[in-house]
């Protein structure tokens, strides 16, 4: 599972030209998987995403979680997180999950999310999505958690 996680002011996914999703402040998530995640990738990625101290304290510091500043997520499936562009002009997808098993991860870790955290909003798997972001700082930080467990330590 890879997320690239954004601090953000306002941000809202429409489709079609209608809203399906906004935060007034909190996190945008990009969320791409593969095809060997599991529910233990899902769930380590919630309370990773909710834990991540990235807000500024005070003093200025990147010191305060989601869960210190309150706040949405705004959640948003990225197959082409998992695009290899090693090879010709043209990515490769074959590291994301194939689309229904895609499609059943995303609705699974939006569940987990809202276990989680009870702020959260979404775009349309499989749409074509106009995602629009004021990035606080900017901070964006790319979360990786593969099937093997060495997705960056199981500490938050």
């Amino acid at each position: 599972m890879r997320c690239v996680i954004q601090r953000s002011g306002p941000a809202a996914v429409t489709v079609a030209g209608e809203t399906t999703g906004s935060i007034e402040r909190g996190l945008v998530v990009l969320a791409a998987f593969a095809a060997t995640d599991t529910a233990s990738e899902l769930e380590w990625m919630a309370r990773k995403i909710v834990g991540l101290r990235i807000f500024n304290d005070p003093q200025g510091k990147m010191n305060l979680s989601l869960a210190d500043v309150g706040g949405g997520i705004l959640l948003v499936s990225q197959f082409t997180l998992y695009g290899d562009c090693t090879r010709g002009m043209r990515p490769g997808f074959t590291g994301s999950a194939p689309p229904a098993l895609a499609a059943d991860l995303y609705r699974r870790f939006g569940g987990i999310l809202r276990a989680v955290w009870p702020e959260v909003q979404e775009g349309v798997f499989g749409a074509m999505m106009k995602v629009s972001l004021v990035n606080d700082g900017p901070v964006t930080l790319i979360v990786d958690r593969d099937a093997a467990g060495d997705g960056g330590g199981e500490g938050l």
